[in-house]
């Protein structure tokens, strides 16, 4: 289970800012690396951010809640993005959607309480002709059919 302020994510959030000592200029690089290394920004990692690249605390929130990218919530290991604009909706993405939701147990917007998936939509990926169209991770699943949903997810560790 992912924690404010576990003892681990600490020590992996004051190994990254050893490397950006006082580069305030690096601030959202930090944070990516940050975020991309715990699936989230602790508040504790966001207070310890801001006093080593000696940045204020509310452009540190700032830059948080202004980027999509960003969570400040725990995120699951996977991301699961299943795409809901025109092309894949007239695909069938809202059943694919249905189906992705009661198959982890959760909406959109949600994490699974084993933090294994979190759960967004978009309107658009950016390959219509394989719609409809779920990303799990990096992998593009397309032409997707109801049946496939399940095997997929079940796939990944």
């Amino acid at each position: 289970m992912v924690t404010d302020n576990s003892e681990a994510d600490v020590k992996k959030i004051n190994h990254i800012l050893a490397g950006y000592k006082g580069e305030s200029n690096l601030l959202i690089q930090v944070l990516l690396e940050i975020q991309k290394e715990l699936r989230w920004l602790p508040k504790e990692g966001l207070i310890r951010i801001s006093q080593e690249l000696n940045v204020p605390l509310r452009q540190v929130y700032h830059a948080v809640t202004f980027y999509k990218a960003f969570s400040l919530v725990p995120k699951g290991k996977y991301t699961v993005t299943v795409c809901v604009g025109t092309a894949c909706h007239v695909r069938g993405s809202p059943r694919i959607l249905d189906r992705v939701e009661q198959t982890l147990g959760i909406n959109s917007g949600d994490t699974t309480p084993d933090f294994k998936f979190s759960l967004e939509t978009v309107n658009c990926l950016g390959c219509c002709a394989m719609g409809p169209v779920m990303v799990v991770g990096d992998v593009y699943h397309g032409k997707l059919s109801l049946d496939q949903v399940r095997r997929i997810l079940d796939s990944y560790d």
